[in-house]
């Protein structure tokens, strides 16, 4: 007698199950992988939640995004995954190809998951640095070192379409506050490459900016001091004002020097090679990179009534600091010169608080403190202050330099006298990660996101 058939299983409570899984994967593996010599150690990315945190404020993507868990990354798969087919619009004459291996840097730096985290330090400057290459090598044949208005538009949709459809995120123009007016020549009188050369000193220029010294440029200026004077020069081509120091005081100016500013960019971009040209960019962007705290400090009233006068209780003061300093840990990963700017920010603040006493030291806060942090055991990343770029392994993922080994104590500031410069720092802060006794000078230790393939393979069969 035959038996009877086993009911066949439901597949849409499969995929369900699947999903549920996926999901809880997403809550809960997101791991990191600090690799260091000779051990390799897991840590979670932690999540901000504003239930519990009031001094939290509400920040935009620009300027210090809110922490997300990223939900896909890098692997063996990640050729069919993220090499899909950019819907272009066809109407941009940009040479893309020209720049394929800026395109690819580009798309790894800003890619999708990481990009609000890393886009202040290495997201945001590596796209503009491409944009203005595209445009720099496209007027070899149009002769024109801007795009008009409506090319602008279909040009920067295109980038980002391109990046997009190679990993990276689909925002990026919200993310870097990037708009089509950025490609063109703005408010700049000069574009056509024949009269910016009749009224630039371009050997003298091209000297200056051919190569730029990574650790000196900010502190010589000697490529921007010579893009500044160029960038004058044309903003006065039409007889608008009548001198270059007058120029740059006038502060309805700004703008146009800015605009003219880019115009150069892309002049120096149109006379070296496409990689040589975005290391000069991206080293003279880095200035101001590390020119400035890029985080927001939340009220510091709370920090100022345990801390504030005459300390009476120690223990209350520097509970109520490190609460504080972990809002800042949910916002972004900042340079080693950056966290120098932050602490020395929130010092002032607190000074002006009647916050007296050096509570860095007799809290223990360390600059790493005031970057996003890495791990349950509290491990600041803070990112190389020369510029990098993130890496992509197709074993590994992505991955990207940061300074965990190396404790520095935050610099409590003088009371008496203004921030100094960062050409003037009276701490030692080492450019890239320094090896501890442990490590040859090779093992840098790199934080590196696991791929959870499950995840991707759920959600593939979803839409099965």
């Amino acid at each position: 007698m035959a038996g009877k058939a086993l009911p066949f299983p439901n597949l849409r409570l499969i995929r369900a199950f699947l999903l549920l899984a996926a999901l809880q994967g997403l809550c809960t593996l997101d791991k990191f992988v600090v690799h260091g010599s000779p051990r390799m150690h897991l840590v979670d990315l932690k999540v901000a939640d504003k239930k519990d945190n009031p001094l939290l404020p509400e920040i935009s993507p620009n300027s210090a995004p809110q922490p997300l868990i990223p939900l896909l990354a890098p692997s063996p798969l990640a050729p069919f995954l993220y090499n899909s087919r950019p819907k272009l619009s066809g109407q941009c004459t940009l040479n893309f190809t020209a720049a394929d291996s800026l395109i690819r840097t580009t798309a790894v730096d800003c890619w999708t998951s990481f990009a609000p985290f890393l886009a202040n330090v290495i997201c945001c400057p590596q796209l503009r640095s491409t944009v203005q290459i595209l445009i720099g090598q496209s007027s070899k044949e149009t002769g024109l070192l801007a795009l008009g208005g409506t090319h602008a538009n279909y040009c920067l949709s295109d980038v980002e379409q391109i990046l997009g459809s190679q990993g990276a995120s689909y925002e990026l123009q919200k993310i870097c506050s990037i708009h089509p007016s950025n490609l063109t020549e703005g408010s700049c009188p000069v574009k056509d490459i024949n009269e910016f050369e009749s009224n630039v000193d371009s050997s003298q220029l091209l000297a200056a900016c051919k190569k730029v010294d990574a650790v000196n440029e900010c502190c010589s200026q000697i490529c921007q001091n010579a893009i500044l004077e160029a960038a004058t020069k044309i903003s006065l081509r039409d007889g608008g004002l009548p001198s270059m120091d007058i120029a740059r005081s006038l502060p309805e100016h700004s703008s146009r020097l800015e605009d003219c500013r880019n115009v150069v960019l892309r002049w120096i971009s149109s006379r070296i090679d496409p990689l040589s040209a975005n290391k000069v960019l991206r080293r003279i962007s880095n200035c101001n990179v590390n020119g400035a705290c890029p985080l927001v400090f939340p009220d510091t009233i709370v920090v100022a009534k345990e801390c504030g006068n005459v300390i009476k209780n120690h223990t209350a003061c520097c509970h109520s600091m490190s609460k504080y300093v972990s809002h800042l840990q949910k916002q972004s990963f900042i340079t080693n010169l950056q966290a120098l700017d932050c602490a020395a920010k929130l010092g002032h603040q607190l000074q002006k608080m009647n916050v007296s006493t050096n509570i860095y030291t007799s809290c223990h806060i360390t600059l790493k403190d005031f970057s996003l942090q890495v791990g349950t055991q509290e491990s600041g990343c803070l990112l190389p202050s020369l510029p990098s770029d993130a890496t992509f392994d197709p074993s590994a993922g992505i991955s990207f330099t940061c300074d965990l080994n190396d404790n520095i104590a935050a610099p409590w500031p003088s009371a008496s006298l203004a921030p100094s410069s960062s050409c003037n720092k009276t701490v030692r802060m080492p450019a890239l990660p320094a090896a501890t006794s442990s490590q040859t000078d090779g093992d840098r230790r790199e934080v590196k996101l696991q791929q959870l393939i499950i995840m991707c393979l759920a959600f593939m069969m979803l839409i099965i």
